[in-house]
């Protein structure tokens, strides 16, 4: 059966994919200007700050996969800012009376880290000098650009609140007080300023790698945090909570932080060595995920049938359970991670397995770690289960209380480097706007726990449990694949689905990512309020009549999405010989993919 209703493009000089067509036709335009893949990523970033606001932004969190060719196994880009050293239970509790962390507001931010993810692989992996690479992002915050209907949306969805609570974004998201109408051009002018003093700071140093160095300070130490600093030292705004409380980030804070390289980790699958970030991220549930599938017949599964959405549902719950208890900032807190991908351990969870579906959200068992375990159970207990799915970062108009979303970057160049990025946070509506900086920070702090401890637990210098989770893919016969989507807590939900697509069932990169996607809201939300919903399957009504039928008859508590309103996926690839192949979903009419 196929889905495909754009062809997969190929190519052997480069390949750019993105959820925004300017993004990607910024990142095609630095790789034919001799940009390396790191370079037309790190443009794209940039421009998908511009235009679309209501999904990421440079005060934010990037997370990302390289390959660099040449170099071996693919290395994680930490680009998750930590807790403020004055973010303690303490005095989340005490002082500002919360049992949980606002989704919006002040009190919900970490230090921003999306920009030094984005310079350190610039440093150490670009070609192009700092101008080159944010030029056309400063182009389309400066002339403009023409605005989405999503964002012209979400600003009117937000347009009173920001006149009467948050002034300084209504002065930059509704110029002259006026919603910007969809499609109109707008224009930023105070990020445009932000990024060219960020240049003209940067070129007083000679040579691009002290060149990037100077715009690191200039952000980390000089008049970004000094404007930030000045900001949060007086600000008491409303947040999520409907009452008025400052934030506890500083200056300090940012010049202690910066981003880092780790190793991946990874697990092979039918052939496929796959990479994720770890596990401050929640990428292990995938490769828990393909450890549980790793002796099932997949490709003899109809992969629109209910066998293969049983299977595949049934191993998201269980892996999910475990990300919700055992996941965390291994700097900080002692994460089983060898014993989480393990084989023995996975055999364990996939003969829980039955034709039936689970409502329990039962954790792996792990010797040590039983408080942990019952923690999770603690928490589960005194959540409403209908508090909703993935409140803080939805994708689609069918999930609810719509805050912030995230967007995704593939990229393979002519020489074999490849990057997977997933940048996010700094959401227009999350928290107000920086005064001179044009751009909000994040509110990734709503991940943390305030219950003591947690690998999750807030504490200063702590990573956040982030939901966001770039993917990069080896397989045996030289082929190197990079993709992901954004999405909350279905990142890795809709990229495991393409994934056994793609790598079982022979369809290519754009019929995986056509076909009909799912996924479940068995899992406890990421964001706040960290609502439940037990048994809950969501499901594009593409898949057949029998399917649906059979699925329910197993138990799952189906809900029918509204047609081609699931995932936001998009992929690369790079073959062996060099033929480049791209891919990037048609739901909602945004993504692209371009090569040549």
């Amino acid at each position: 059966m196929k889905f495909t209703t754009r062809p997969e493009l190929s190519g052997t000089f480069g390949m750019v994919a993105s959820t925004h067509w300017l993004a990607s036709a910024v990142g095609m335009k630095l790789l034919e200007a001799g940009g390396s893949a790191f370079d037309a990523a790190a443009a794209m970033g940039f421009v998908l700050n511009v235009v679309e606001p209501h999904l990421n932004g440079p005060l934010g969190d990037m997370p990302a996969l390289i390959r660099v060719s040449g170099e071996g196994a693919p290395v994680s880009v930490c680009g998750q800012g930590v807790a403020p050293a004055d973010a303690t239970i303490k005095h989340y509790r005490d002082r500002e009376g919360l049992a949980m962390i606002p989704g919006a507001g002040l009190l919900a931010t970490v230090v921003p880290g999306a920009f030094d993810a984005w310079m350190v692989m610039l440093r150490d992996h670009g070609r192009l000098s700092l101008r080159e690479v944010l030029e056309p992002a400063i182009h389309y915050a400066e002339a403009g650009h023409p605005l989405l209907p999503r964002v012209s949306a979400t600003i009117a969805g937000q347009a009173e609140f920001f006149a009467a609570e948050w002034p300084t974004s209504a002065a930059v998201w509704t110029p002259g007080g006026s919603v910007p109408e969809a499609g109109a051009l707008f224009c930023n002018p105070d990020l445009a300023e932000f990024w060219r003093r960020l240049v003209e700071e940067a070129e007083t140093a000679k040579g691009r790698v002290a060149q990037i160095e100077a715009a690191r300070r200039a952000f980390a130490t000089g008049f970004v945090a000094e404007k930030i600093d000045n900001y949060l030292a007086d600000a008491c705004v409303m947040d999520g909570t409907g009452a008025r409380r400052r934030g506890v980030l500083n200056g300090q804070d940012m010049a202690q932080w910066s981003a880092t390289y780790e190793p991946a980790l990874s697990v092979s699958h039918h052939g496929w060595d796959v990479y994720k970030c770890g596990a401050w991220s929640q990428g292990p549930v995938l490769l828990q995920c393909l450890q549980m599938m790793r002796n099932d017949d997949v490709g003899q599964m109809d992969p629109m049938g209910p066998e293969f959405v049983h299977l595949t549902t049934e191993s998201l719950k269980r892996a999910f359970a475990d990300r919700d208890t055992y996941y965390g900032d291994p700097d900080c807190a002692d994460i089983p991670v060898q014993k989480l991908l393990s084989a023995d351990y996975a055999d364990q969870k996939r003969a829980s397995i039955t034709d039936t579906a689970s409502l329990d959200h039962q954790p792996g068992a792990i010797p040590g770690y039983e408080g942990q375990a019952a923690a999770y159970l603690e928490r589960l207990a005194r959540t409403a289960p209908d508090a909703g799915l993935g409140a803080g970062e939805p994708t689609m108009a069918h999930l609810v209380n719509r805050k912030g979303d995230t967007v995704h970057i593939d990229v393979a160049d002519r020489w074999g480097n490849m990057v997977s990025a997933t940048p996010s946070g700094g959401w227009l509506q999350s928290n107000p706007v920086v005064p001179g900086l044009g751009v909000p920070l994040n509110s990734r702090a709503q991940m943390f726990w305030l219950d003591e401890g947690l690998p999750t637990s807030l504490a200063p210098g702590r990573r956040p449990r982030t939901t966001l989770s770039p993917s990069l893919a080896l397989h045996e016969d030289g082929r190197a694949l990079a993709f992901g989507t954004p999405g909350g807590d279905q990142q890795d939900q809709w990229q495991l689905v393409f994934l056994l697509r793609y790598a079982h069932h022979g369809m290519n990169l754009q019929e995986a990512i056509d076909a009909p996607l799912f996924h479940t809201g068995h899992l406890q939300a990421s964001f706040y309020p960290r609502g439940i919903q037990p048994g809950h399957l969501l499901i594009e009504p593409h898949f057949p009549k029998a399917t649906l039928e059979a699925l329910q008859d197993k138990g799952h508590a189906l809900d029918i999405a509204e047609p081609w309103t699931v995932g936001r996926l998009s992929a690369v690839s790079r073959a062996a010989d060099g033929i480049m192949r791209g891919a990037a979903t048609p739901r909602l009419m945004q993504a692209y993919a371009i090569g040549r």
